[in-house]
């Protein structure tokens, strides 16, 4: 048996606090990491053209997100042998299916946005002072 189908066979369990699958879930799941593959999801993009689409993001904390994703698979990173260096992004195959699926979820969170407001609303005029930004 080779070392990919024992990885294969494993039962990864992200609600087990040793579970390799929990980093990942991290990545995907962070602000920049969820930002940035939703924007590669529309194609590829050169560092600072990701920089700019992802706005708000920092040059430090963007390759630290890009490192991670790519070190996990769902990421590749080209660098072109010129001068200046070009460095360009894009999605894995793998990367692709796990944008696809935030990608539904951002949708559903910008679709209900106007109840959330409300419930928000709601919150703070019933809870003075516990307000959560």
């Amino acid at each position: 048996m080779d070392e990919n189908t024992r990885l294969d066979e494993l039962a990864f369990d992200v609600f087990s606090r040793q579970c390799p699958s929990r980093g990942t879930l991290e990545h995907v799941t962070g602000r920049w990491g969820s930002l940035t593959l939703g924007a590669l999801y529309e194609g590829g993009f050169r560092f600072n053209e990701l920089r700019r689409r992802v706005d708000g993001v920092s040059e430090k904390m963007l390759s630290q997100t890009l490192h991670a994703l790519e070190r996990d698979g769902l990421v590749h990173r080209e660098a072109q042998p010129v001068n200046p260096p070009r460095v360009d992004y894009e999605l894995t195959p793998l990367g692709r299916q796990v944008a696809e699926r935030l990608l539904a979820l951002i949708q559903l969170v910008e679709g209900r946005m106007p109840e959330v407001l409300r419930a928000r609303d709601h919150y703070d005029d019933t809870h003075p002072g516990r307000a959560v930004s």
